[in-house]
C-alpha cells in the first residue's frame, strides 16, 4: 500500500518502522502507546506526535557526534520532545542541566516535575533481588514493590513511571496500585525487553547487561562489585564509534577477559579492543565470536564465580537462547 510512497520520499528503514508502527496503533485502536525516541527527541522521527504527558529519563554522554558533546546539548536535543501545554516528567534532577529542561517547559507552557523530588526508592535489603520501599517524602506510598528488571539503575526509572501514571491518573485513567504492581514485577514478561542486568545462568552466575556509555558502565560496574562472587570474568566487546577511553578506565582490573565482536559492520575488531584495553591494564584473551567467547569464559570459570557479558547492545543481542 505505501511502498511507492517509500520509494518517492526514500526515508531511513526507522522512519519507515515509526510509521509502520503509528499506522497499526491507530488502526489497533490502542488505548496508550508508549513511544520511546530513536535518538536525541527534537529531530526524532517519533517526534510528530502530541503525547498526554512526556517523560525523560537521565541524560549521559551517549551519540555524542549527532548529540552534542556536552550534556547541556544533549538536554537540548531531549527537551525538543516537550511540547506547548504538555506535562513533562523528568526522572533524575541533575544540577549541571535541569535548566535546559525547566526554560523549555516555560517557553512550551508546560508543566515540568522532576521525579526525584517527588519519590525516593530504597532498596529492600531483605531482598536485595530488585524489590524496593517507596517513599514520598517521609511517606512510604509502596512497601515491597516488586520490579522484574534487577539493575540498580532502576532505582532512577522507576520514580519517574510512577510520576507518569499519577499523570495518567489525573487525565481520568483508572489505574490502581495493583496494576502499578504487577506492571513493574511482570515488565520483561509483558513487554519481553531483555538484557537489563539480565541472569542467563547460575554456578557460574552468568550476567548480561545492553549498557554501553559510561553512565551505564559506571552503574554496572557498581552492580558487579556489589555482587557476591568469588572470580570475575568479563566477555567484552563494542563499536567503533564511542569513546572507548572512559568506559574502559571504569571497567575492573582484576577480571579476566575475553575480547569479542558482533557480527556488525560497525563492531570494534577485537584485536583492536585487546590492545587499547591492555593499555588501559585490562588483561585477557582475544575470541572474536561472542558465544565461543562465552563458552571459554564458562570453562574458565569456578561455581562461585561470576562471568558478566556486556560492552554493547550487539554483543548481548548475539547470546545464543537470551
Amino acid at each position: 500500500r505505501t511502498k511507492p510512497l517509500l520509494e518517492k520520499i526514500q526515508p531511513s528503514f526507522f522512519e519507515t518502522t515509526v510509521a509502520m508502527a503509528f499506522d497499526y496503533f491507530e488502526k489497533e485502536k490502542v488505548d496508550i502507546a508508549v513511544i520511546e525516541v530513536g535518538l536525541g527527541g527534537r529531530l526524532d522521527s517519533t517526534n510528530v506526535i502530541h503525547p498526554l504527558v512526556s517523560l525523560i529519563t537521565n541524560i549521559g554522554l551517549d551519540h555524542t557526534d549527532l548529540l552534542g558533546e556536552t550534556l547541556q546539548k544533549i538536554a537540548y536535543e531531549k527537551a525538543g520532545i516537550i511540547k506547548p501545554g504538555v506535562p513533562v516528567v523528568i526522572s533524575e534532577r541533575q544540577d549541571e542541566i535541569c535548566n535546559v529542561f525547566i526554560q523549555k517547559a516555560e517557553i512550551e507552557y508546560s508543566p515540568l516535575v522532576f521525579a526525584s523530588d517527588r519519590y525516593r526508592l530504597a532498596e529492600n535489603v531483605l531482598d536485595g533481588e530488585g524489590m524496593y520501599d517507596v517513599y514520598a517524602g517521609d511517606k512510604i506510598v509502596f512497601r515491597n514493590l516488586k520490579s522484574q528488571l534487577k539493575g540498580l539503575y532502576q532505582k532512577k526509572n522507576i520514580p519517574g513511571v510512577l510520576l507518569v501514571v499519577d499523570q495518567l491518573i489525573e487525565f481520568g485513567f483508572n489505574i490502581s496500585e495493583k496494576d502499578v504492581r504487577e506492571g513493574i514485577a511482570g515488565v520483561v514478561t509483558l513487554t519481553k525487553l531483555k538484557g537489563r542486568w539480565q541472569k542467563l545462568s547460575d554456578k557460574p552466575l552468568i550476567i548480561c547487561d545492553t549498557g554501553h556509555n559510561e553512565d551505564g558502565i559506571r552503574e554496572v560496574v557498581k552492580q558487579i562489585h556489589s555482587t557476591p562472587h568469588q572470580k570475575l570474568h568479563i566477555v567484552w566487546g563494542t563499536v567503533n564509534d564511542k569513546d572507548l577511553t572512559k568506559v574502559l578506565a571504569l571497567l575492573p582490573t582484576e577480571a579476566s577477559y575475553y575480547f569479542c565482536e558482533a557480527k556488525i559492520p560497525r563492531a570494534l575488531p577485537a584485536v583492536e579492543l585487546e590492545t587499547r584495553a591492555r593499555r588501559a591494564g585490562l588483561n585477557g584473551r582475544i575470541i572474536q565470536d561472542v558465544n565461543n567467547a562465552i563458552l571459554a569464559a564458562k570453562a574458565a570459570a569456578s561455581p562461585d564465580d561470576l562471568i558478566f557479558v556486556g560492552g554493547s547492545t550487539f554483543v548481548v543481542a548475539e547470546i545464543e537462547n537470551l
